[in-house]
């Protein structure tokens, strides 16, 4: 073959060139074997197009969902007693007031006296409500109840158990007067009574008497 491609090779070049048959073989071996590098050299440098990336879709972010203790801080739980059509504990939302308590209650009897009750009032957690029922008289005992003193208590010494003793007030009240007692360093007259969480004017009316400074 080598041969043969020498032979093919034009005679001015053979004759210039003065080499032998095998000479001119191996340099056209040579010339071939080039071409072959340079065409996959170009074969392998040529433009190719580039797929473009997929899009990485996002992850859906799933809010936390909202802790137990919020839905409990939504809430307060009122015991509406007296003449309600359905008294008993009832849970209502937080902010709610006397008369939503009245309402969720199924409503005043007819002929009970309200004039004493402050329905505009913000409702406490904890709290009671009574409608229509005059507090019993000065030392008397209610009926399921503990005692009423038998002097004045006093409002900068009483303690949380001699609070309770005073009609209408409960755990909850009694506390609250501490609270206000600890954060104003006392009371200076019974009318301060009026600035504590809880306490309306009926309510007023009633530990007027049974209090002392």
């Amino acid at each position: 073959m080598a041969q043969a491609v020498g032979e093919r090779l034009p005679l001015w070049l053979q004759l210039r060139c003065g080499l032998e048959p095998r000479t001119l073989a191996a340099l056209a071996v040579v010339l071939v074997v080039a071409g072959v590098l340079a065409a996959q050299h170009f074969w392998s440098a040529r433009p190719r197009s580039v797929r473009a990336p997929q899009t990485v879709r996002a992850a859906a972010v799933v809010p936390p969902s909202a802790p137990p203790s919020a839905a409990a801080a939504d809430r307060v739980v009122v015991d509406v007693g007296g003449k309600v059509r359905r008294p008993g504990v009832l849970r209502l939302p937080a902010g709610s007031r006397v008369a939503d308590a009245l309402r969720a209650a199924g409503g005043v009897e007819p002929g009970a006296d309200t004039t004493a009750l402050n329905r505009a009032r913000v409702l406490m957690d904890g709290e009671q409500v009574v409608v229509g029922v005059p507090a019993p008289p000065v030392g008397a005992a209610p009926t399921g109840g503990p005692a009423r003193p038998a002097e004045p208590i006093g409002l900068n010494t009483a303690t949380a158990e001699q609070l309770d003793t005073l009609p209408g007030v409960g755990p909850v009240l009694a506390q609250h007067i501490l609270d206000y007692r600890t954060e104003h360093g006392g009371f200076r007259s019974v009318d301060e009574l009026r600035e504590v969480n809880g306490i309306g004017d009926h309510r007023f009316a009633d530990l007027s008497p049974l209090v002392r400074p």
